[in-house]
């Protein structure tokens, strides 16, 4: 659904939004040397053909820690537990400065149900899911997801 006209930003108004590096432990072979083995979600926009981590602007009065929880339920159906803090990346979209707030979050139930926006979710080892994303700054997240999770 297109957003309404008191939430779409004036043409150049900066952009905020929230995301997570959501992860789960994985599947079939969980017991690994040093801790658990990792799943990471990574979702397809088709609108962009990019596979990025899950993230979408906040809503007005919406704080980046509720917005980021609600947007990975929104794309990936997870409802999700937020851990570590990452990074704030910060990039430009069509001449407009966004930042983007990210954490890494626990996936603990849910089921995907693909939609305009999200067509589907790849849960991957860190390993393949750092093959698959598009963009190289959602690599350097992954490896700082990885990192507070081995913490």
């Amino acid at each position: 659904m297109p957003p309404s006209t008191s939430d779409a930003a004036p043409r150049g108004a900066p952009v905020h939004a929230a995301g997570c590096v959501l992860w789960r432990a994985e599947r079939g072979d969980p017991a690994v040397a040093g801790g658990v083995a990792v799943e990471v979600a990574l979702v397809h926009r088709p609108k962009y053909d990019d596979w990025s981590h899950p993230k979408g602007k906040l809503h007005p009065g919406e704080s980046a820690e509720a917005a980021a929880v609600r947007e990975v339920r929104e794309e990936t159906g997870a409802r999700c537990v937020l851990g570590a803090r990452l990074t704030t990346v910060r990039y430009a979209v069509e001449g407009r400065p966004k930042t983007v707030d990210y954490w890494v979050a626990e996936a603990v139930s849910g089921t995907f149900v693909p939609s305009r926006e999200i067509d589907r979710v790849a849960w991957l080892p860190p390993r393949r899911a750092r093959l698959l994303l598009t963009h190289p700054r959602d690599r350097a997240l992954l490896d700082a997801a990885l990192t507070s999770l081995t913490r």
